[in-house]
């Protein structure tokens, strides 16, 4: 990798580091700021060493070195994901204010995800968070047209509202606010899309778990990780599905 791409990296590392505090504390309405870092089983503070993203979980060999409890494997591949992730988007666009805003929108989708698949909600921090970030960069495309955001904000939310209320209730809360705020991120277009690939990609995984045994019919399976994810396409690959859409529609 060329410099700029290793402190990209080291970037994601760190601030993937972080999402791990956001995702464990925000939940249990903690303050992400204090107290410091701690062992969740024997609450031991962690030393500088202990806190290198993913370096420090494989030293100590994913146990805590103050009480030898086992450390999830959540937290090295929450960095790594979130690493990985601002790599690509980097290679995509550079330096530039859509790498700042999905980078941005990238590290509120890794939370959504993980807290969803652990608890099996959407916290309304986080869908606030978005909504006052959604709102900061639609302010930079203000000269050029808000529109498409406005819009998306209307539709994505819509959309999951009208199947929540005609499948009483199918779809959560943190669902429809999830999806009015990538509305907002990413324009009416592209949250047609992303609604569609969730829905297509939530019902292949669901039949893999409940084939495979793991899920029964009747079990809930959180949604918000197959919204994150089907988002995820659509930032790297939104243009050319849209595109696509438009040829087929023409032909």
């Amino acid at each position: 990798m060329l410099p700029i791409q290793i402190i990209i990296f080291i970037l994601g590392l760190s601030i993937g580091s972080f999402l791990n505090v956001c995702i464990y504390r925000i939940p249990e309405k903690k303050s992400i700021a204090y107290p410091a870092s701690h062992c969740p089983h024997c609450k031991h503070n962690l030393s500088a060493v202990d806190l290198i993203p993913v370096l420090g979980y494989v030293m100590n060999r994913g146990k805590c070195k103050y009480c030898g409890a086992k450390i999830s494997i959540q937290y090295p591949v929450v960095e790594l994901i979130t690493a990985v992730v601002f790599l690509l988007l980097f290679n995509k666009f550079f330096l530039s204010i859509e790498f700042i805003k999905y980078a941005v929108l990238t590290c509120m989708l890794i939370i959504v995800t993980f807290v969803d698949l652990e608890r099996q909600e959407i916290p309304d921090e986080i869908i606030l968070f978005g909504l006052v970030a959604g709102l900061i960069f639609n302010l930079f495309d203000i000269k050029a047209n808000m529109l498409p955001g406005i819009i998306g904000f209307v539709l994505g939310g819509g959309i999951f509202l009208m199947i929540a209320m005609l499948t009483n209730g199918a779809m959560g809360g943190g669902d429809i606010k999830l999806m009015a705020v990538l509305g907002l991120f990413l324009g009416w277009k592209y949250v047609l899309i992303l609604s569609l690939l969730s829905f297509i990609i939530g019902a292949v995984v669901s039949l893999i778990l409940i084939v495979a045994k793991v899920k029964r019919p009747k079990d809930y399976i959180p949604f918000g990780p197959f919204i994150a994810f089907s988002a995820l396409i659509v930032m790297f690959f939104g243009t050319q599905m849209v595109q696509l859409y438009v040829q087929n529609l023409l032909i």
